[in-house]
């Protein structure tokens, strides 16, 4: 019975069912006095037999006439049928038993009875409820659960979209400070050692502190204060850069490697060595909103595009981290390159 194996699903059948059997308790109560073969029949003969058309619906009809072969009208001539044998098998047991299923005692004692045609009607509308109940139950429970299986596809895709992302930026990154250090080394500089010190400490962090999904943010603001003096190893009186940090960076969490790729655009594609112009590199943070912002002067030499790899990738990672708990403003003017970023925190 694989339709009904989720907890979900068994909790309402249970619910369901309770239900009837509470409406079966009071009828029994407040109607008149029944006979213990009355009882048998239509308590324990006769809720077997709804309780066998429910599922014979549910376990069968349903997904093999309607789910799996879209064979509607067969289906309802087969749904038809199915009440009309319910009924026809009740209504001979009534006929046969007369004295127990078609009269009953009142509770001043006298005799009344029902006709043979009003016992089918009744049992015509009863067994028509339980088909129709159980095709609403059966139809709900496989909507929910198609709707639990896509938001887990989902959330599966978005968690190897994620990822593959992350793969991205990693490369992405090393690939530019070995780029970095080359050049240190090329020109014999003193300065290499200290870069490969200060890279291996970056990579620490990118592949062991930012495998969670959140990072603590004084953890993130380290992570960038060390790649900047990575970035400043590379000229000879040092990168033009300003960073400025204000508000409460401990105990905030934040999407780890989410803002490194603005900082690391400023430097490939901006100057970094004009102390009149220095990249500028903002850190506001409050209890809930993070206002983040990089600034840098257009290399007029760099003839590559703004952004590229990095910086679409981190956004796609906002749209997925970050649905509708973030702004990003990119302005591009013909001699600076400034983002803003906002996120609810």
């Amino acid at each position: 019975m694989k339709q009904i194996n989720s907890k979900g699903a068994i909790a309402v059948h249970i619910i369901f069912w309770l239900m009837i059997l509470m409406i079966a308790l009071g009828m029994i109560f407040n109607a008149p006095k029944l006979s213990t073969m009355d009882l048998i029949y239509s308590f324990g003969l006769f809720s077997l037999l709804n309780l066998s058309s429910f599922y014979i619906n549910y376990i069968f009809l349903i997904p093999e006439l309607i789910q799996k072969r879209k064979k509607y009208w067969f289906y309802m001539i087969t749904f038809l049928l199915l009440i009309a044998a319910n009924v026809l098998f009740k209504t001979v047991v009534a006929v046969l038993n007369p004295e127990d299923l078609l009269q009953f005692t009142r509770k001043n004692g006298s005799i009344d009875s029902i006709s043979v045609n009003e016992f089918a009607i009744k049992s015509t509308f009863l067994s028509g409820f339980i088909l129709v109940t159980s095709c609403i139950i059966k139809f709900s429970v496989d909507w929910f659960s198609n709707e639990k299986i896509q938001r887990n596809l989902e959330r599966e895709k978005k968690d190897m979209e994620l990822q593959f992302l992350k793969s991205q930026l990693n490369p992405h990154f090393l690939f530019n400070s070995l780029n970095n250090i080359y050049s240190l080394a090329y020109q014999k500089s003193e300065k290499t050692a200290d870069a490969i010190l200060k890279l291996s400490e970056i990579m620490r962090y990118m592949i062991y502190e930012s495998n969670d999904s959140w990072a603590d943010l004084s953890r993130e603001v380290e992570y960038l204060n060390s790649y900047v003096e990575l970035q400043r190893l590379r000229f000879k009186d040092g990168a033009a850069v300003e960073v400025n940090i204000q508000g409460e960076i401990d105990g905030q969490k934040i999407v780890p490697l989410i803002l490194i790729s603005f900082v690391e655009n400023a430097f490939k594609h901006g100057v970094a060595n004009d102390h009149k112009d220095p990249i500028k590199i903002n850190i506001i943070a409050n209890q809930k909103i993070l206002h983040f912002s990089v600034s840098n002067k257009k290399n007029k030499t760099n003839k590559d595009a703004m952004g590229g790899v990095g910086l679409n990738n981190v956004e796609r990672r906002l749209q997925l981290l970050y649905p509708d708990r973030y702004k990003l403003n990119i302005v591009n003017s013909a001699t600076h390159y400034t983002t803003e970023l906002m996120l609810d925190l």
